[in-house]
């Protein structure tokens, strides 16, 4: 066991473990879809989504901002979190990377059967979501992830109170190591 901490300073070291992380992606019907305007602002919508083969694949109308804005530029992050699922709060993932738009059949034919199931486990549901899903203005955005970032409430929340064990932790990252040192010092506060 693990000594608690004195504060929530460094939470890179809480990774969600690969089980997780792969329980939460397959399970969870629900993101935050993000993306930057032709000016630069960060844009987000809350988006239903599926994991399938190491891919987040989500679904919107052509005529949408995002999908002109990541035609211009494929950057995306999608960020999904435990909330709603079985693994309880405090769990997420966010994903970096880049997003095609797929407009040909064979992936819709695939990708909308598979999804409606995802979101509508009832096969009466999935099938009348089905129907109104296959417009012909729709396109499917799959997420090739390059990046990710990870956290697990429930290990900071054992770390602090010193009933985790030390080999839950993960790897710090330059956010809690180089970035904090600079930050602590431009503060003032290296030596604490």
């Amino acid at each position: 066991m693990s000594d608690a901490v004195d504060d929530y300073e460094k939470v890179s070291v809480y990774p969600l473990d690969p089980e997780a992380e792969g329980e939460l992606l397959s399970m969870q019907r629900e993101c935050v879809f993000n993306w930057s305007t032709r000016e630069g602002w960060p844009m987000g919508v809350i988006m239903s989504c599926l994991w399938k083969d190491g891919r987040l694949w989500l679904t919107a109308g052509a005529h949408r901002h995002r999908i002109s804005a990541v035609r211009r530029d494929p950057r995306v992050s999608v960020v999904l979190t435990s909330s709603g699922t079985d693994l309880g709060a405090g769990k997420s993932i966010t994903l970096k990377g880049h997003c095609v738009v797929h407009e040909d059949r064979e992936t819709k034919d695939w990708f909308y059967p598979e999804f409606s199931r995802h979101l509508f486990p009832k096969p009466e549901a999935a099938e009348a979501f089905l129907k109104q899903l296959d417009s012909p203005l729709r396109v499917v955005l799959e997420v090739v992830p390059e990046d990710r970032i990870t956290y697990d409430g429930s290990k900071m929340f054992a770390h602090s109170v010193g009933k985790l064990d030390e080999s839950q932790l993960g790897e710090p990252k330059s956010a809690d190591t180089t970035r904090l040192a600079r930050e602590l010092q431009r503060r003032g506060l290296s030596g604490q």
